[in-house]
């Protein structure tokens, strides 16, 4: 049983294996205990379809690319996050599940749309490398202050660099930008969310796009980010 002071946090892991749903939750799940939540893990979404047990939970974090979610499993995850339950994920666990229900997508506000690789004739075309770009993630001013990336200065990464459909009832807090490559079929700079935040009800939910991969959630910035966006998604 929890204790009067722990919270609880319900890992939701699986999906697409490319992410390394396991190795990539297990990173965060000593931090997660460090900081007194008790950690449940599922290999599947099945868990937010029980009503009495989502009541419970303070958080929710989410590694599940592709996949499907039933709607029993939908419902249930849209009401405990209106009574308050917090979600936080990275990359396509978060922002590119569950493709065939729209109404997920309604509720994160950003969905991968791609992440263009080097030219064609690249000579790490065919392999998952040929999607490895160098990108900045710029960090907003009006983000300075906040608790998620407050002291956290723009940083580089060589991964997948997402571009994302997304609303304006997302918070956003970095961006990325596509540049217009002799190659490339669009003709202007494109600028996508990086990392996001959403209210939704009484729930906050919290994204990051960078985490294709261990190596890359064990970058600093990209670490202490998805650490804060934890915990400041949390009940």
């Amino acid at each position: 049983m929890a204790g009067e002071n722990t919270r609880t946090v319900l890992v939701v892991r699986g999906g697409w294996e490319g992410h390394a749903p396991v190795a990539a939750t297990d990173l965060f799940v000593p931090f997660l205990e460090k900081n007194g939540f008790e950690v449940r893990l599922s290999d599947s979404p099945a868990p937010y379809a029980d009503p009495a047990y989502m009541a419970g939970v303070d958080l929710i974090v989410q590694c599940y690319t592709m996949g499907k979610i039933e709607p029993a499993e939908l419902k249930g995850l849209r009401a405990a996050i209106e009574a308050g339950t917090g979600m936080a994920g990275w990359h396509g666990g978060i922002a590119d599940s569950y493709r065939n229900s729209s109404d997920y997508l309604h509720l994160i506000g950003g969905q991968f749309a791609c992440h263009p690789g080097k030219h064609p004739d690249d000579e790490d075309a065919g392999t998952e490398r040929h999607n490895f770009v160098p990108y900045t993630v710029n960090m907003l001013p009006e983000a300075a202050d906040h608790p998620i990336t407050r002291g956290i200065a723009d940083f580089d990464l060589v991964t997948e660099q997402y571009w994302v459909l997304s609303d304006a009832y997302i918070d956003v807090l970095a961006t990325t930008t596509q540049k217009v490559r002799p190659w490339d079929p669009w003709h202007r700079e494109v600028t996508s969310p990086a990392i996001w935040t959403r209210r939704w009800g009484n729930g906050k939910i919290f994204v990051a796009t960078p985490g294709h991969s261990v190596d890359v959630l064990e970058n600093d910035s990209v670490r202490t980010i998805i650490e804060r966006g934890m915990l400041w998604a949390s009940r």
